[in-house]
């Protein structure tokens, strides 16, 4: 009894094996590629709700030594995935309030949202480069809102 027992439970588990490796190797494409434009790893916990008829941007960004972006906005939240270089972001309250002063380097996310205005400083001593997903565009519109210089907050 004992041996159609192990035998049964090796057919059963030999069976599992061969299904877990049919469906982990999947069906093989054809003229596909998928290239990540970036990639970081997130030092928060975040939601985006899209609204529909809205736009989903997503860009990627370069800023020599000393370069910025200069005072602005979005129309929805943008994540930023620092590819390369340090980037100082200035950053207050669309209208005004107290300016926040953080520096991220290459392999960092970072959030800009809607309600805030930042520049965004390449404080680093290479180009920076980041890709970035921008929500909530309005459909055909800019993912990038000019913003007069607040005047209390360094840059």
């Amino acid at each position: 009894m004992f041996g159609k027992r192990a035998a049964l439970v090796a057919l059963l588990t030999a069976g599992v094996v061969v299904g877990v490796i049919a469906v982990a190797s999947g069906s093989p494409g054809s003229g596909f590629t998928s290239v990540p434009i970036a990639r970081g790893q997130s030092g928060h916990v975040f939601a985006v709700v899209q609204h529909k008829g809205n736009d989903v941007v997503t860009a990627q960004n370069h800023a020599d030594p000393g370069g910025f972006t200069g005072w602005h906005s979005h129309p929805g939240i943008a994540v930023v995935v620092l590819q390369a270089g340090q980037v100082t972001v200035y950053s207050e309250p669309v209208g005004g309030g107290k300016c926040s002063v953080h520096t991220y380097s290459a392999g960092q996310v970072f959030l800009e949202r809607p309600h805030n205005e930042e520049n965004i400083v390449n404080t680093g001593g290479v180009p920076e480069q980041a890709g970035v997903t921008f929500f909530n565009v309005p459909h055909g519109g800019s993912t990038f809102i000019d913003r007069p210089d607040p005047g209390d907050c360094p840059s």
